[in-house]
């Protein structure tokens, strides 16, 4: 006897519990009810988070806040009333520790631009004083502390000089983004990783400490397959200037120096006014410097559009708390999948789909969160790392097509040339991820 079918368009119950419908071959359907989506259609809850993943994923590649919120409202749309919706805005720009990361994050990039502008950061370059194989490291690792869209193209004609002609162009691409991007894995003013960590709710240096590792092997796997076979030396113009080599790097480092100091010295109500005074002073510093006057600093504004960060922020949080409210994670939660395979896999493909960390981020860490609890730095370094390898491999993240057209070669060619070292930092994640997941 087969037993009967029973079919709930609506869940009315307190606690999330399971009800099993079998067959024959005593398969089992699931049909979760849960308190978050209690009141509404699981199947509609269900299609506005599988049509808001989708619209986040089209519309984030062209601009990421405004796929954030259309993702937010069609969420809300299938799962939320106007009431909840308000409820999640409010929360949102209510809280002063969101306030706060907008205006940092908007502020990193005009300290950026402000180092651009007044050729800081060209003497930094500049004084560096080192071989070929450590200047095509550091070089566009140091312009990588840029944020900014399509900022491999400041770093490209450095890679492409440093490299010289009988480099493949392959390799310069590939050096480009790799060195580019694996410095941002423990960059304190990063806005990712920033922002990251304050959805998971952890310290950002404690969890810089985790990343360590995960940066050494990149740069190690960097120096073994895109490195090694590039000989001779580099002929630097003008005479070695120390003032020219510190002064810009001071700017740079005084932001998360002040940042740790103060939040080790005094008690702060938001961690962030910690960050927000560091980046401060530092951009304070790179206009002193720099001696840029009015004109210099709208010139920086238009140029960095600094806006478009802090608004990202905004629409980030707005479509957590909307997730949160939303039902979506604990339904997410009773899905029997390994936490290795969440936190390895499916943060590195939806790294890849995405072409962005902070997309493929409010996505996995809320799920984990409300599955497990808390998120260890340890798991967050696992997580955030898989989501940053399918970043940077990826054709639809920004500086993997700038660097192949300005170095003339082709995406298959790059992805030839990366796909090696990926596919071994992958793996060792993995490894690393059996062991403490």
């Amino acid at each position: 006897m087969h037993r009967a079918w029973y079919f709930y368009s609506e869940l009315h119950i307190e606690n999330c519990m399971y009800v099993g419908v079998g067959i024959r071959n005593e398969i089992l359907v699931f049909f979760l009810q849960c308190q978050g989506i209690e009141g509404r259609k699981p199947m509609l809850a269900w299609t506005g988070f599988s049509l808001a993943i989708l619209s986040l994923i089209c519309l984030s590649r062209r601009d990421l806040a405004l796929g954030m919120t259309v993702a937010s409202v069609v969420l809300a749309a299938f799962t939320l009333s106007l009431a909840e919706l308000g409820q999640a805005l409010l929360a949102t720009i209510a809280d002063p520790s969101v306030l706060l990361l907008a205006g940092v994050v908007g502020l990193i990039p005009m300290v950026g631009g402000a180092l651009e502008v007044s050729g800081q950061m060209d003497r930094l370059v500049g004084n560096m004083r080192i071989g070929r194989k450590p200047f095509l490291a550091v070089s566009p690792a140091l312009l990588g502390m840029l944020p900014m869209p399509g900022g491999a193209l400041l770093s490209a004609p450095l890679v492409e000089s440093g490299a010289g002609a009988d480099t493949p162009a392959d390799t310069k691409a590939a050096v480009n983004i790799w060195f580019r991007h694996a410095i941002l894995l423990i960059y304190p003013l990063g806005p990712t990783l920033i922002v990251s960590a304050k959805i998971a709710g952890l310290d950002l240096y404690q969890v810089i400490l985790f990343l360590a590792p995960a940066f050494l092997l990149m740069f190690v796997l960097g120096y073994l397959f895109l490195l090694r076979g590039v000989d001779g030396n580099i002929g630097y113009k003008g005479r070695f200037s120390l003032r020219g080599l510190l002064t810009p790097l001071l700017i740079i480092l005084i932001a998360p120096g002040l940042d740790v100091v103060v939040k080790r010295a005094f008690y702060l109500p938001y961690p962030e006014i910690g960050t927000a005074l560091g980046v401060t002073v530092s951009f304070v510093l790179a206009v002193a410097v720099g001696r840029l006057r009015a004109t210099d600093i709208r010139r920086v504004w238009q140029k960095m559009q600094p806006w478009k960060f802090s608004l990202i922020i905004f629409a980030m949080f707005i479509f957590l708390n909307v997730f949160n409210l939303s039902g979506i994670p604990q339904a997410l939660a009773n899905i029997n999948l390994l936490p290795v395979i969440l936190c390895v896999v499916v943060a590195f493909a939806l790294g890849m789909v995405t072409g962005r960390i902070q997309t493929a981020a409010s996505i996995i860490i809320p799920i984990f969160l409300y599955r497990y609890g808390t998120m260890s730095s340890a798991v967050f370094a696992v997580t955030y790392f898989a989501i940053f390898l399918g970043y940077i491999i990826t054709p639809i993240h920004p500086c993997v097509s700038i660097s192949v057209r300005y170095f003339s070669t082709s995406i298959a060619a790059l992805l030839k040339r990366l796909s090696v070292p990926v596919a071994i930092a992958v793996l060792v994640n993995l490894g690393i991820a059996f062991l403490i997941i």
